[in-house]
């Protein structure tokens, strides 16, 4: 059976924990920022898990991580 491919865009978004769980990057804070709160773009700095939901499909897309 050959190997599976890992999800390259995948790979990139996300980071197993040491507890596996997977970590990921907060979104908006690309562009429009000056509209945000100093406050909201502090928060956004700090990475957060994935959700338990969808976690599974994060698993399937990095088999190997």
């Amino acid at each position: 059976m050959p190997k599976m491919k890992t999800n390259r865009g995948a790979a990139k978004r996300f980071a197993r924990t040491a507890s596996g769980r997977f970590k990921r990057n907060q979104s908006h804070r690309r562009h429009i920022l000056t509209k945000k709160s100093t406050k909201r773009m502090r928060h956004l700095r700090s990475p957060a898990l994935v959700h338990d939901a969808d976690a599974p499909l994060v698993a399937r897309m990095l088999p190997y991580s």
